[in-house]
Parts: structure tokens; sequence; C-alpha cells
């Protein structure tokens, strides 16, 4: 995993897996377990560290220290009990690249679960990279027509769009490419095919992911075990647990709009300048875009249904 630090601090490294109370360094050519020092694990009500941190530990072998986050991806954690607290729960650290995946059919793509993934990616200002499996489901039937139309609005919002098959080959050669240097967290629901693209990619590599990767319940991890994992065209990936929800976390409504590629430019040009929360206001730019085909009428609501639940 030397693709992700170039280090010759001899007690500094980059955390590649963790498990309960265990994490896993690389530093060069070594891989070392540590645990968390007293310190930190005090320091806050969640875990500290996440895969992809640059860490330094102690002589005792403790995780003493986590280096400055460059970003993080983080989703808002499920509620378990009537009366308890959300908090944020850290994916990732340090990452280059938020790789959505959907299948075209079998599960029916939810494409408001996406602008959760993107929204999300663009607050933390990493790159989105949409990745759509199962083709072969859908090619020569209407869906497929669908699948296209979905992709290009996504395109026209300045995102990457690959078109894939594990079964047929399409569309591999274009992910490996995209998905090399740096590291790439995949996200998506249960079911989506993410095992078979990885598979697909490296043989093997799916097998590998999926068994650190359980998950049952509405949103809420029941994996300890989170893994970054690297191929042998050097690509660096971690994949996470499949989940039904994707909450957003340190969103504020009033910047919503400004995670919104294709919104952005006409934010503070409205009537009521920053006021304007791009609803029913007279005079809102976001509004008159969207009438002038500007921006797609489908991710205009998905950014409704966002801000009611902000």
């Amino acid at each position: 995993m030397n693709v992700l630090i170039n280090s010759n601090d001899s007690n500094r490294g980059v955390v590649i897996k963790k498990t309960t109370n265990s994490y896993d360094i690389q530093s060069g050519k070594s891989v070392l377990t540590c645990t968390l020092s007293t310190k930190l694990k005090y320091q806050s009500d969640s875990d500290p560290v996440a895969v992809g941190d640059v860490i330094c530990w102690n002589d005792a072998g403790q995780i003493s220290e986590v280096l400055p986050r460059r970003n993080q991806l983080s989703r808002r954690s499920a509620v378990p009990m009537p009366g308890a607290h959300a908090h944020e729960q850290v994916i990732a650290a340090n990452v280059d690249r938020v790789v959505p995946v959907f299948a075209a059919a079998s599960p029916k793509p939810a494409w408001h679960l996406l602008d959760r993934y993107l929204v999300s990616a663009e607050s933390a200002d990493i790159p989105g990279l949409v990745v759509i499996t199962k083709m072969d489901l859908v090619e020569g039937r209407p869906e497929a027509g669908e699948i296209r139309s979905v992709a290009a609005e996504y395109q026209a919002c300045g995102y990457e769009v690959i078109l894939t098959s594990a079964e047929t080959g399409a569309g591999l050669d274009d992910l490996c490419a995209a998905l090399s240097g740096g590291l790439s967290v995949f996200v998506g629901k249960s079911g989506v095919g993410k095992s078979s693209l990885l598979n697909a990619i490296e043989p093997g590599l799916g097998l590998r992911v999926q068994a650190t990767n359980q998950i049952t319940g509405k949103g809420r991890h029941t994996t300890t075990h989170m893994e970054i994992f690297q191929t042998e065209s050097g690509a660096v990936i971690v994949d996470t647990p499949g989940i039904r929800e994707f909450g957003l976390w340190g969103i504020d409504q009033a910047d919503l709009a400004l995670f919104f590629p294709e919104m952005r430019p006409w934010v503070g040009k409205c009537k009521f300048g920053l006021g304007c929360r791009h609803d029913q206001e007279p005079g809102c730019e976001i509004r008159l875009a969207v009438g002038r085909g500007e921006i797609s009428p489908y991710r205009y609501q998905s950014y409704l249904k966002l801000k009611d639940e902000t």
C-alpha cells in the first residue's frame, strides 16, 4: 500500500485496516498492528481513527496522534433507540474519489440516494465517479435508454459516469483507468453488484472484500472491519458495507445548493440574494434556470427533498 504514504519517519504510517480496538498500519513495506492510546480513546465518543488516516505511534505500539486530514467522507449515524443522538460516522479519510455504484436493474436504481452520496462528496471537496453496473440486464430494452439519459444528466453536471457489466466486460477498462492513483471509496446498496465488479477488475478481490463487509438493518453498520485493498494494477480501494440509507452530516440547509455543481453558479444571484431558499421565492435564479432547462428538474426536486431533511 506504498502508494498511500511515502515517509522516512519510522513511527508514521497509514491505517489500512480497522477492527474493534485494533488497527493495521502500513509504513513503507511493513505492516504492524496498533491499539489506541488512552488519550485518544477518551478524546471523543466515537472512534477518532479511520481507514486512510496518517498516524503516529509510540513505543508501546499505540496510536498517539492522528495527523490532520485532507478530507473525510462522513455520514450521519443511525439512531439505535429513542432518546439517543446521531453522530458523525467517518467512513474514510484522505480520500481521492467517491465511487457510488448502482445497478441498472435488480435492484432498480434509486437516483435520490446517488444525490446523497454526491452531495456528501461535494461537501468534503472529493470528486465523484458514478458507476452503473449490470448493464447487460437492460441492453436492448427501454431501460437502457433511460439509464443512458440519466447518465447524460449527471455528465452534464460535470460528473464522470461509467456504464459497466461484469458479465460482458463492458466499461471495465475505463473503470480501471479511472481508479488509477489515489484512494477510491466504493459506496452503494447491498445487491448492486460491487463484489462482482471488483472480481471482474481483479479475480478474487470481490470475495476478499465481501468477507470483511457484512451488514444488516437500516443504515446501521454491524461490521467492525474496514479495510483498504490494493489491486495489482495499482488501484487503492476501500469498499463500504451496503446500506439502505445514507444520512447527510454537517451540511447546513443554507449551503446545500452549493453542493449541486449545476446550481452553484446561481447561488447569491437571486432577487433575495443568499437568503433565497430556492423554493417559492420570486426572482430565484435557480428556479429560472430549471425553467430554461439549464438545471435538471429531477435534480432540482432532489435538492428540495434533501433540503427538507437537513
